[in-house]
């Protein structure tokens, strides 16, 4: 039997098949370990199926920990964990130059490299080091590089920063910069586990069983299906939503509701745009769509910019959620159903 040729439309419906099945035998491999936590793993996935960092919010004791290191193994990529602490030192986490003897009896520089050369850094309790320290993941995080005695050095792609921070033990932290909360994709936020997911959680770690994982991708087949994802078309209307949406997070805005120009100080940057598109992009092919809905953007938007609108003092002073502002805005512009943005 003569085999069918393969065209363009085939071979992009063949890949897009392949990316929800290599995303769904990941997310089978994590749950695994983790119970529960649907939202997160998600939302984990869709940020580093799109290229984008993570942080996640939750009191201690909940998988945060677990979950990265579990991700790394089954995506097959080089982990690293790096410990936050007041004391840690910019050089702890990029690297230094040091002295050594060379071959010929000499002295000369070697660069010892940082744990941030890896592939997923963990950043545990990210909050807890000095701004000084915090910005070292800067550069990092945004041009995949570090400088070091003025030599730029490239990290190996891909290259994820996966950071955990406690809400409200904040004795002895360091809130983190906008500048570098604006660098990661999505926030997460990790809530405690129900009655029947704490008795999973128990059987699971107090028993004698360990769950196998299997590996499912690689780097090299995780920068294929990222870049798919960014093929992922979207209609000028839905576009046109999204970056309503960012720019009603501004108080300045002409699109901002009430609660908006009351308690934010600053909203979202383009990068809350990007994100917003980007997860949209994800949800839709694993929904089996060439198209960014309506609703790939409604589902996105919450944890892309929870953490980029801004309160003021009175947001703050009244316990606002960023949460319920977003929620706001949504509502208020809301599309219509002829596809026109309302």
């Amino acid at each position: 039997m003569n085999e069918v040729p393969m065209t363009p439309t085939t071979e992009i419906a063949a890949r897009a098949e392949a990316y929800r099945e290599h995303y769904a035998a990941v997310r089978d491999e994590i749950r695994k370990v983790i119970v529960g936590q649907e939202e997160v793993i998600d939302g984990v996935l869709t940020s580093v199926f799109a290229g984008g960092h993570v942080l996640l919010e939750g009191v201690p004791g909940l998988g945060k920990t677990l979950l990265v290191r579990t991700l790394a193994r089954v995506l097959h990529l080089k982990f690293s964990r790096i410990q936050f602490t007041p004391d840690l030192m910019p050089a702890d986490i990029t690297g230094t130059n040091i002295v050594t003897e060379s071959p010929s009896g000499g002295r000369q520089f070697l660069f010892q490299p940082g744990p941030i050369f890896a592939n997923v850094v963990l950043a545990d309790e990210i909050n807890r080091a000095t701004p000084k320290t915090q910005s070292a993941l800067l550069e990092a995080m945004q041009e995949q590089s570090v400088t070091v005695a003025r030599e730029v050095r490239r990290l190996e792609e891909p290259f994820f920063v996966l950071a955990t921070q406690n809400p409200i033990e904040q004795e002895g932290t360091y809130p983190l910069p906008e500048a570098q909360v604006d660098r990661f994709f999505f926030k997460l936020l990790v809530g405690p586990p129900c009655l029947e997911e704490l008795d999973a959680i128990i059987d699971r770690t107090t028993g004698t069983e360990e769950p196998e994982l299997r590996v499912i991708l690689d780097g090299p087949a995780l920068l294929e299906m990222r870049a798919l994802c960014r093929a992922v078309p979207i209609a000028p209307h839905v576009k046109e939503w999204a970056l309503k949406i960012v720019m009603a997070t501004h108080p300045d805005s002409e699109l901002a509701p009430p609660q908006v120009k009351r308690f934010v100080r600053y909203g979202s940057s383009p990068r809350g745009a990007q994100a917003l598109v980007l997860a949209a992009k994800t949800r839709a092919l694993l929904d089996g769509r060439y198209n960014v809905s309506f609703d790939d953007i409604r589902r996105s938007a919450l944890p892309a910019l929870r953490h980029r609108v801004l309160l003021n003092f009175e947001g703050l002073a009244e316990g606002v959620q960023p949460d319920d502002l977003v929620q706001e805005i949504l509502e208020s512009l809301s599309p219509a159903g002829d596809g026109e943005i309302g």
